[in-house]
């Protein structure tokens, strides 16, 4: 398999904090409330939050499918998270600014808090074809808090990467497929040979 989970590891960066321990050190975020006077106290509070989110829940399930091959849909949700944390701002930088609307920004944080019990509801069960459905939907979520803050910031479409990774599938498929055909023809001519010379040996024997 030429798709590279450790590059999928490292190329956003990988939290090393479990999706269990960051859960219970986000359990103050429990309410659109609550968040929403976090923000208000502390601006772009909801922008780091959201990234951590999404860090730690690519980060757990690149480590549930790693020993396996990772299929289409699983490709499609890692590059989708990728293309929502890839060059993710620091908060104070020159083209983020505080979200004008606080209480949606909070709402969407709550909808991808709900995600992620979902998706630690299928990491327990093993689904990894769960956890994958879930990641696109926390990805879409996370790049939406993202566009709040950063407003120049271009979402990510999810079926543009779909599209792309079955191309890359589709490559590997064919490639694979044709060295499998190479394979098989030189077994085929090697055998070939060996009964050949196997006759001869034969025929020399019998003539002595």
């Amino acid at each position: 398999n030429n798709y590279s989970l450790g590059r999928l590891r490292h190329r956003t960066g990988a939290c090393i904090m479990t999706l269990n321990e960051k859960t219970q050190a986000n359990d103050m975020l429990a309410s659109a409330d609550i968040l929403i006077v976090a923000e208000q106290e502390n601006p772009r509070t909801l922008l780091r939050v959201a990234s951590e989110r999404l860090s730690t829940v690519r980060y757990v399930f690149v480590v549930a499918i790693e020993d396996g091959i990772a299929g289409v849909e699983e490709r499609s949700a890692l590059e989708y998270s990728d293309a929502v944390l890839i060059g993710w701002p620091d908060n104070d930088a020159n083209d983020v600014q505080d979200a004008q609307n606080i209480e949606n920004v909070a709402e969407l944080v709550m909808e991808l808090e709900k995600r992620i019990v979902v998706f630690r509801e299928a990491e327990l069960n093993g689904g990894t074809a769960r956890m994958a459905d879930t990641l696109i939907h926390i990805s879409e979520y996370v790049a939406r808090v993202r566009k709040a803050y950063q407003p120049d910031f271009l979402l990510p479409t999810y079926a543009e990467i779909r599209r792309y990774v079955q191309r890359q599938w589709d490559e590997e498929e064919q490639l694979r497929a044709g060295e499998e055909a190479a394979d098989n023809a030189n077994s085929s001519e090697n055998s070939n040979n060996q009964a050949e010379t196997d006759t001869t040996n034969g025929t020399e024997k019998n003539n002595i």
